[in-house]
């Protein structure tokens, strides 16, 4: 077969039609430069094919990644979709979209619908990393998950925002464990491998005295658009071209570089496209610097500095995620005050005064500069994610007058993106529309499902997390018995390798049947994270493991869907409180998987006797008595109630009780919906 490199207009092309199906305003057409249409009678099959490869719905919406998987050369993969159709010589394009004209145009108007119902100018949501899907690596860990799901639910719900992040050029690392110990490989993405566009916007942002220049990129993530900065631009030094190359990595100035760009060139790359969002919400301190781009704005506009402030928190919302000091990014005054002096020029008032908006007193002896005491200074509203992270935030923050009224809503995760595929139809056919979004009628159905026909689709679910398994490790668990999952970021503070702690319980748990499946990363520069899953890794490898206790490499999105749809049990043993949310079991019981976990993050706030197991936590004061004590108290809660419970009846009208109860709580439908009726349509005004 004749194969050819699509276009770059090509590629353009069904890019800007990913975008713009069923609504363009005249002030955009300045910088799409592309094809531009309004009914699907003007646009043919195939290039209505681009667009559906070209938005990241399909991520979500099974039909239409059904469809893509089935283009040549996909292998399976929509992502490669995009590549794959302007390698199709005419002739196989045209019986590809003759054979399927008929959905490929059905699909197309749907997404047009979606798209063109939908207005972006509002709510401008920063996030240094957005996890979309596995083939669009733009993400590390719960941060960016949390932030796709957001962006899907406000495309689903109609809520008008849109993201702003950075591209970067080889993301977040692969992982591969050798010998017990994780590393790492760096691959280079091409924008158009993962649906974004050039808008042909190239702003500047000073770094260190120099313009840097930044490329604006764009995905459509359904309805809602993301915003990608980049400065592997020509016009720039090999320096600051590196600022957007890898996520997370780098030295202290490589961070502030990043978040200065994210942050001020978010602010920059809106008003050069024509928006104006009535509301600015900071996920994480990272982007904290688009708060003095806004004052500046205002004081250059003729304001004064009180009045510039009391603007600027009028219209921001600042969401913290983290609540351990060693969470937060602090940056040295030597650093951040030469890199911050333009915007005190601006705003009219001394250095010191700029950077006295974020110290902490308890950081009185060098006064860093601190990414979260300036957001919560400058921002008019504050939030944790989940009850209990938003009273540990209070008094984390306690000296800061302004963070005493940070409030909590408990994320929640996009049903559509980690519910099995299969579990999502049987919730379709019984439970009916709105599940996903935390319709709580539809959840009253749950009584309604036949749970034979569940625990079938499950034991399908567990049996392709045991060959993703065997694939990965050569080891061959038994897809009969209890498969318990633990996956996450390999912190020390997340104790993956608490249940070592205790052989002998372990062993009893062994006994009675229980199965691991664990999976995660540590951050290349977390040696003690890496050390954790050298733990854990030597001891899978071991005869004491019996083939029970496995690892999984390269944990990503892809990895996470299939352990979810697979493990009956989730695993959750944090030290408590410091784990401001997770989301992991949240994904996990939309699956149908019950959790045992410490009583922190989503959890505390959810949990109810009769829908899984709550992990006693100890009050011991030294560290090692506690982790004894949680370690022996998880084991045998696994070996004695968990494990013998596994398939009984007892177990399926536990899982019931799970879903009456969780299903309305967890979705991101529920969460992005309190975020819009307490934050955004005040702020707003609507």
């Amino acid at each position: 077969m004749h194969r050819r490199r699509a276009t770059a207009q090509q590629v353009a092309g069904w890019l800007s039609l990913g975008e713009t199906v069923g609504r363009i305003g005249s002030d955009r057409c300045l910088y799409l430069r592309n094809i531009v249409v309004t009914t699907t009678a003007s646009v043919s099959a195939s290039a209505a094919l681009g667009a559906l490869a070209a938005n990241l719905r399909w991520t979500w919406h099974r039909p239409t990644r059904d469809l893509l998987e089935t283009i040549p050369g996909s292998a399976g993969h929509p992502s490669l979709a995009l590549h794959e159709l302007g390698e199709l010589d005419p002739a196989h394009m045209h019986d590809l979209v003759a054979s399927r004209e008929n959905e490929i145009m059905d699909l197309y108007a749907e997404l047009q619908t979606v798209v063109s119902s939908a207005d972006h100018d509002q709510i401008a949501y920063f996030s240094p990393e957005f996890g979309i899907a596995a083939e669009v690596a733009q993400y590390s860990g719960g941060l960016g998950i949390l932030a796709g799901d957001h962006l899907k639910s406000a495309s689903d719900l109609g809520v008008p925002l849109f993201g702003i992040g950075l591209l970067y050029r080889q993301g977040f690392f692969r992982q591969h464990i050798t010998n017990g110990a994780q590393g790492e490989r760096y691959e280079t993405i091409e924008p158009a491998d993962i649906g974004a566009f050039d808008t042909g916007m190239t702003i500047s942002v000073p770094i260190a005295g120099v313009d840097c220049f930044v490329r604006v990129w764009k995905q459509m993530v359904g309805a809602t658009p993301l915003f990608l900065l980049d400065t592997d631009v020509d016009e720039n030094p090999p320096a600051l071209r590196s600022i957007t190359d890898r996520l997370y990595s780098g030295d202290r100035r490589h961070r502030l570089d990043q978040e200065l760009i994210l942050g001020v060139g978010g602010v920059r790359a809106l008003r050069a496209l024509g928006y104006n969002p009535s509301v600015f919400h900071l996920n994480e301190g990272h982007a904290c610097f688009l708060l003095l781009e806004l004052l500046a704005e205002h004081v250059e506009a003729g304001a004064d500095i009180d009045t510039a402030v009391a603007a600027v928190r009028a219209q921001t919302l600042f969401t913290t995620h983290t609540p351990v000091p060693a969470g937060i990014d602090r940056f040295e005054r030597s650093l951040a005050g030469p890199e911050l002096s333009p915007w005190a020029e601006r705003l009219g008032i001394e250095l010191d005064t700029l950077l006295d908006w974020a110290w902490l007193p308890t950081d009185a002896a060098s006064k860093p500069f601190n990414t979260a005491a300036l957001a919560f200074e400058l921002c008019g509203r504050a939030n944790g994610v989940s009850q209990l992270h938003a009273s540990v935030s209070r008094d984390l923050f306690r000296s800061l007058e302004r963070a005493g009224s940070l409030e909590g809503i408990t994320n929640g995760v996009h049903a559509r993106t980690w519910v099995d595929p299969d579990i999502q139809a049987m919730y379709d056919d019984v439970l009916g529309a709105g599940w996903e979004n935390s319709d709580t009628e539809a959840w009253q159905n749950v009584v309604s499902l036949d749970w034979h026909a569940f625990d079938e689709v499950r034991s399908v679910g567990r049996k392709r997390l045991v060959e993703l398994v065997d694939t990965s490790t050569g080891t061959e668990l038994d897809p009969d018995k209890c498969v318990i999952g633990f996956a996450r970021r390999f912190a020390t503070y997340k104790r993956a390798a608490l249940l070592l702690k205790d052989p002998h319980g372990l062993a009893a748990a062994f006994d009675a049947g229980a199965q691991f499946v664990f999976a995660g990363k540590a951050h290349p520069a977390d040696d003690d994270g890496k050390a954790v899953l050298v733990e854990l890794a030597s001891f899978a490898e071991s005869r004491d493991a019996r083939g029970q206790l496995v690892i999984v490499a390269d944990y990503d999105i892809a990895v996470a869907q299939t352990m979810y749809g697979g493990c009956d049990v989730w695993l959750n043993n944090p030290i408590r409180p410091r784990e401001a949310s997770g989301t992991s079991g949240e994904k996990a019981a939309l699956n149908g998987a019950l959790n045992c976990s410490i009583e922190d993050g989503w959890w505390a706030d959810f949990v109810i006797d009769g829908i899984g197991w709550s992990i006693p936590t100890s009050d011991a004061t030294d560290a090692d008595a506690r982790d004894m004590a949680e370690a022996k108290a998880m084991n045998k809660m696994i070996a004695e109630q968990v494990v013998p419970l596994f398939g009984t009846a007892d177990w399926w009208a536990m899982v019931q009780r799970m879903l009456l109860h969780l299903g309305p709580l967890v979705t991101a439908g529920r969460m992005v919906g309190e975020y819009e009726s307490r934050y955004y349509r005040p702020i707003r005004g609507a």
